[in-house]
């Protein structure tokens, strides 16, 4: 385990239960390759699974804060949670230093473009889902100020 993660759970203001989640979470495909892990021990279907629970987290917070209509809710929805948004928060804490990279990825410093600091903070939430369901991805997303 890498020895970080004590330091990324203190960020998140969540501690896993099972670490090997978060030692999923935090692997690129690139680097479960290289070390010759099968496809599944990378982060790509835990950040599936993370965008979903974000949107449940961030409805229930909607709902429960009083908005009622449809429309309103899906357009405020995509506008809370969006890859700009994600990228934002995992930068925050500097999720990048925490992830296991590809040589590739790593000599490119693949985190700085686009997309895939904020797949990985999905993945982060996917993994939180799986280790202590809905509650523990309202905790990390809280403590982050998610929320503002």
């Amino acid at each position: 385990m890498n020895p970080l993660y004590d330091e990324l759970e203190d960020a998140l203001g969540y501690s896993f239960r099972d670490r090997t989640l978060l030692a999923r979470a935090m692997t690129r495909l690139a680097a479960a390759k290289e070390e010759s892990h099968d496809d599944g021990w990378s982060m790509d279907a835990l950040a599936t699974l993370g965008d979903a629970t974000i949107d449940v987290v961030v409805l229930e917070h909607l709902i429960g804060g009083g908005m009622e209509s449809k429309g309103e809710l899906s357009l405020t929805k995509m506008n809370m949670v969006n890859m700009t948004v994600l990228r934002q928060l995992a930068e925050s804490f500097d999720l990048h230093r925490y992830v296991t990279w590809g040589k590739g990825e790593s000599k490119q410093g693949i985190w700085q473009s686009g997309r895939v600091l904020a797949e990985c903070m999905e993945a982060v939430c996917g993994a939180a889902y799986l280790d202590g369901g809905i509650a523990a991805v309202r905790t990390i997303l809280m403590h982050l100020g998610f929320f503002g």
